[in-house]
């Protein structure tokens, strides 16, 4: 049966197009039922009689409906086990799937899990539930309808089949269909047309043997605050938003809340160089981190400046009243800033408006109560850029001690958080799968198993080279190839040849790993590939990017074994100038996998005369005037400090930290990885004008040197920053005899300075954009790591294609989809760095705990109320504050009147008496464990040197003493 559908289209120019389209209607099409007598089920049956739920407002089996609001409100319920013969209408799927891709995702997975029992119902097309749409009736309208008519329809349908007496006899009680929406408009009509209806919510709590599914309703509002008072301005509607931007009148941008300080955050807004800042409670009105809001700018004389004051919320219970002490803290830090000189202050606004939330799941943990048996609980996130969530459970005894996952609902103005509703639990608190859990969740990581279609595209083993592979190849397993990794390394992507030539000269040959060959273009394999962007590594455990079958075997250079390689090989004179160079795909074999430790003994022991230590001294030769040739260029030398773990291999707890070591081998892997990946750039760059994938590293603007410059002007050096050469030679002569890390900490300065290096498509910028400034390189790409990073599996695969080694396929060469995966690629390493931080973070407090040690430090940053602090032992950084809570707590039991501070805004130094602290100025503290919060277990830092009475932690040496000891004075045994 044939029928037409009509609807109307606005054009980009504004004009009206009317589009018919044949809509073809069956009358073949299965209600999926086992009780039915009367469709042809062209598979096994999905609605069966042996699951029934006992509902006490439906006593009788039923099949559900489920309307598209239930679906998108109400995901974290359908999940769960407890749901079962559901009919998915196609009308809500096709709702669904254009409202939210992450929700239809998450539906299609429950559909085809079989052991669930959920049918999709082709509604749309069978002749007897298609809805015509009615003159004047909105597309919403028309869907409601519709989803009624099959309904009501299926109602009908399978009462008809338990009418015959065959079922009559067996004695079952009638299976019935009951719709589920929560649109009071929609639930009225159905109820008027005799459909079985009811809200999400109210059948959730009719399910008796299943009381704690509540917790995962989700919450708009809570029953006792309707008549509240507001406690933010309202948010504009979206239609005076469009108008607002259209005017210029308010400005679009992402939220960016502060870790530091909870009343404080910014906008990225395109036209201003460092964002809108945004203060208060009130201005920030209601936005998470992440979300897309509107700005409205204030009048320059209501301008601002970041307060540099660390403020962390702390004492909220569920009664949600501000309390005084909380509104003290806004006022004091607003006073402060209000008396910043003019010249100082920053564009400053409010958010008026939600363009678009960004909400996810976070990670956290329930806040004690005050008071028993409530069932209203406050969840504080691990993220504190994240503010607390109102939530109901019934639960909270058995999740008071575990890490727990919360999903925001809705934030009305008259609540001073938003409502949310409990997802499910992870763990223990404490634990270390558990918080490596949290880790990967918060930072957005991937790490769920390979699925059975991404693993059915490896190669089945046992995998061997066939006769056509090495015939398609350059053999080159006669090198003495080998490779230099750190200690432990199993995903070697990387290998070294050095070899001199009959002419003089020398060849030189990175080869890297052919993940590509394994990696075909748009299969699953490639396509979770590209979706997880890169490997993450934490402490003791590393998130691949791709299989281990292919990280750890068939891709891993590993010593002895023939691997496929894709070949960068250079001639080269003795003075590292490159005279010619060919890329190819290869066989090698490589003779030996070291540690950089190995390689370095091997090179600096004159009795090793074999070709391996020989191409490695050549290598390390000609490594060092390339790392110099780069130097006079303008390259920066920069430092962040870095910790390295030694783990316990059942426990997986850190048994000992230290800073990690860099050898001379380090320097020398690196600077063949830079050569090949500048001359891939070049070589794609030239074939692929529009469309190679290259790696830029932006010039910072100005005033993002701004602290480096004062901190190091304070210490008596002139910091110029106007090119990278300039840069480079200025920190080379920040150098203090009396300070041997000094050096480091103005490179770690400057490190905080620079902007994130980002991969793009060449056709999207000019060429002078190309420019990496921290390599002081006028192209860059990725080619050196395609075991890790998708970014180079897509240089391999441009790479072959130029050179005839591998074909071309249309994705390859389109811009725009290039452009996106690259953006996905930007942030998935940028969330991979911050889970390694995170990792590191954690293990440092595994290894604290139960621990005091005093070690010697420097001073990185003065700040209003607290000093950043390094210690270099461990290459760790934490706060040292200056003063006390409002209770008088601060790690130290003492009352803020003992002790004064005064903050010079000048020379940005903190005053106590006659003891002035600077940046860089050596310090010693104590280190220890503050496990009060035990969502945010922090490392505290407490002075021991210099001696301020009332302040420094008291020490059985002379207090009176001003100089920091030379060593700890106190340290436990480590834990075997």
């Amino acid at each position: 049966m044939q029928t037409l559908r009509e609807f109307t289209r606005k054009t980009k120019r504004g004009n009206i197009l009317k589009i018919v389209r044949e809509h073809y209607l069956r009358d073949d099409i299965g209600c999926g039922s086992d009780l039915c007598q009367y469709c042809f089920q062209n598979e096994a049956y999905q609605l069966t009689s042996d699951h029934e739920i006992k509902s006490s407002l439906f006593k009788y089996p039923h099949y559900i409906v489920l309307d598209t609001n239930v679906v998108l409100d109400q995901i974290d319920v359908l999940e769960e086990d407890v749901f079962r013969n559901v009919i998915v209408l196609t009308t809500v799927l096709n709702e669904v799937k254009h409202k939210s891709s992450s929700i239809y995702k998450r539906l299609n997975e429950i559909i085809h899990d079989r052991t669930r029992n959920f049918y999709v119902f082709v509604n749309e097309h069978h002749k007897d539930t298609y809805a015509d749409r009615e003159p004047d009736e909105s597309a919403n309208d028309r869907n409601d309808r519709a989803i009624r008519m099959a309904a009501k329809w299926y109602d009908t349908h399978l009462q008809t089949s338990q009418e015959s007496k065959v079922f009559q006899r067996s004695g079952r009680s009638v299976t019935r269909v009951i719709l589920l929406t929560d649109d009071a408009g929609n639930r009225s009509k159905a109820e008027a047309e005799g459909i079985l209806v009811s809200t999400a919510a109210d059948y959730v709590k009719s399910l008796e043997d299943f009381p704690m599914l509540a917790d995962k309703l989700s919450q708009k509002t809570f029953e006792n605050e309707k008549q509240a008072l507001p406690q933010y301005p309202p948010h504009l509607s979206m239609k005076e938003l469009l108008e607002g931007f259209r005017q210029k009148k308010l400005l679009q941008g992402a939220f960016q809340a502060s870790r530091e300080n909870y009343l404080e955050g910014s906008v990225n807004v395109e036209s201003f160089e460092k964002g809108i800042l945004i203060q208060g409670r009130e201005s920030l009105n209601r936005a998470v981190d992440g979300d897309l809001v509107a700005v409205e700018l204030l009048p320059e004389s209501e301008w601002s400046v970041p307060s540099e004051i660390v403020l962390e919320e702390k004492n909220v219970y569920a009664d949600d009243v501000p309390s005084e002490d909380r509104v003290e803290q806004e006022k004091e830090m607003l006073q402060q800033v209000q008396t910043a000189s003019v010249a100082e202050r920053t564009p400053t606004g409010r958010i008026v408006g939600i363009v678009r939330r960004k909400w996810r799941q976070y990670c956290g943990i329930l806040q004690p109560s005050l008071i028993e048996d409530t069932t209203r609980h406050i969840f504080v996130p691990a993220d504190r850029k994240i503010p607390r969530i109102r939530i109901e459970t019934r639960q909270a005894d058995k999740l008071k001690n575990q890490r727990i996952i919360v999903t925001i609902d809705s934030w009305p103005r008259n609540s001073r958080y938003p409502h949310g509703h409990f997802v499910r639990s992870l763990g223990p608190l404490g634990n270390m799968a558990t918080e490596n859990e949290v880790i990967l969740l918060e930072h957005d990581v991937p790490h769920c198993k390979f699925s059975e279609e991404v693993l059915s595209f490896l190669p089945k083993m046992p995998w061997t080279i066939t006769p056509e592979d090495y015939a398609k190849r350059v053999d080159l397993r006669d090198l003495y190839i080998c490779s230099v990794d750190p200690p432990g390394c199993t995903d070697i992507d990387d290998a070294l040849h050095c070899r001199e030539l009959p002419n003089g000269n020398l060849e030189v040959g990175v080869h890297i790993a052919d993940v590509s060959h394994f990696i075909r273009p748009g299969n699953a394999l490639d396509k979770e590939a590209a979706a997880r962007g890169t490997t993450v590594y934490l402490v003791g455990k590393r998130i691949d990017m791709v299989p281990e079958l292919l990280s750890s075997n068939l891709c891993s250079l590993v010593g002895g074994v023939e691997r496929f390689a894709f070949s960068c090989v250079w001639e080269m004179d003795n003075e590292a100038n490159v005279l010619t160079k060919r890329f190819h795909k290869s066989v090698i074999k490589s003779k030996r996998a070291m540690t950089y430790e190995e390689a370095q003994v091997l090179i600096d022991d004159s009795a090793q005369t074999g070709e391996i230590a020989k191409s490695l001294r050549h290598l390390n030769r000609l490594a060092k005037i390339l790392k110099q040739r780069r130097m006079d260029n303008g390259a920066l030398v920069l430092a962040s400090p870095e910790i390295r773990f030694q783990v316990d291999s059942e426990t997986h707890e850190p048994l000992e930290v230290e800073a990690k070591q860099m050898r001379d081998t380090n320097s020398m892997v690196e600077e063949f990885m830079l050569l090949a990946n500048i001359s891939v750039a070049q070589h794609i760059a030239a074939e692929f004008t529009e469309c190679a994938v290259l790696r830029r590293h932006p010039k910072p603007p100005p005033t993002n040197f701004d602290p480096l410059v004062k901190a190091a002007r304070y210490q008596g050096f002139d910091v110029v920053t106007d090119t990278g050469l300039e840069l480079a030679h200025s920190l080379d002569k920040c150098v203090k005899a009396d300070n041997p890390y000094f050096n480091m900490m103005i490179r770690i300065l400057t490190t905080r300075c620079m902007m994130q290096a980002v991969y793009f498509i060449s056709g999207s910028l000019q060429k002078e954009e190309f420019f990496h400034y921290g390599l002081a390189a006028p192209i860059y790409t990725h080619f050196t790591s395609p075991i890790r990073r998708y970014s180079d599996i897509m240089v391999h695969r441009l790479l072959a294609a130029s050179i005839g080694a591998d074909s071309t396929y249309a994705q390859l060469l389109e811009r725009k989809s290039n452009e996106e995966i690259c953006n996905n690629l930007n942030y998935r390493h940028k969330m991979a760095q911050y889970a390694g931080r995170a990792s590191v973070a954690l293990n440092t407090h595994l290894f604290f705990r139960g621990k005091e040690e005093d070690e010697e430090g420097y001073i990185l940053f003065v700040r209003k109320n607290a000093l950043q602090v390094l210690i270099p032992k461990y290459g760790l950084e934490g706060t040292l504050y200056l003063k006390g809570d409002k209770d008088g707590k601060d790690g130290l039991e003492r009352t803020k009147s003992e002790v004064v501070f005064t903050f010079n805004e000048e020379d940005h130094t903190q005053r106590c008496g006659n003891v002035i602290f600077h940046s860089f100025d050596p310090v010693t503290v104590r280190l220890s464990l503050d496990s009060t919060n035990v969502q945010h277990e922090k490392l505290v830092f407490r002075l021991v040197k210099p001696y301020i009475k009332g302040f420094s932690v008291e020490t059985t040496m002379d207090a009176d003493s001003d100089q920091p000891p030379a060593k700890k004075v106190n340290k436990t045994k480590k834990k075997k």
